[in-house]
């Protein structure tokens, strides 16, 4: 697609995607899917990596795993920056994953939160509703905030995610980014 051309109705615009994000994704595909079947996010990551195909990067298993360590401090935090009315319960699965990869991300990995904070509202304009990319922007603003706040030396990562090699295999199962579904 050219600079300056038509997208189809209400997609964003296409763009070749680094091997972290892609990751980021199947991380997404996993936790939404164990929250979806009230499944244990490790039991369907484990059993991803045995079929091995398409295979599991470590990047995606570091995010799995680590949401699932430190899952009650990332929802205390995710439930701490919603808004009066809002529960964890009444998110979009899609969003309320995107949001616990991010604030792992920026809480407990040495990334630039604002990288964090980018991937996730990134994803959330692919895959989920039209309102996720503000809604998530403005959720994770607040969480980074509260973190830096609160824990000082939190959230202070400068790492950039430039371990996107574009010539990687694609471990994709498609290019379509709907796995996930927009609940």
């Amino acid at each position: 697609m050219t600079a300056g051309a038509a997208t189809p109705a209400g997609r964003p615009p296409t763009r070749r995607h680094g091997t972290r994000t892609k990751a980021r994704k199947r991380a997404l595909d996993i936790l939404f899917e164990a929250d979806l079947r009230g499944e244990d996010p490790l039991a369907i990551l484990a059993h991803r990596v045995e079929l091995g195909e398409p295979p599991v990067r470590e990047f995606t298993r570091d995010l799995v795993e680590g949401v699932c360590a430190e899952l009650a401090e990332i929802d205390a935090t995710i439930a701490a920056s919603l808004i009066p009315g809002w529960t964890l319960d009444r998110m979009p699965r899609v969003d309320r994953n995107l949001a616990r990869i991010a604030v792992y991300e920026m809480w407990f990995t040495g990334l630039a939160p604002e990288i964090a904070v980018s991937e996730a509202v990134d994803l959330g304009a692919r895959l989920s509703t039209d309102e996720s990319p503000d809604f998530l922007n403005g959720l994770l603003g607040k969480a980074l905030r509260t973190l830096r706040e609160t824990y000082p030396e939190a959230a202070r990562g400068s790492a950039s995610d430039t371990d996107d090699d574009p010539d990687a295999p694609d471990d994709d199962e498609s290019e379509d980014d709907n796995d996930a579904g927009g609940d």
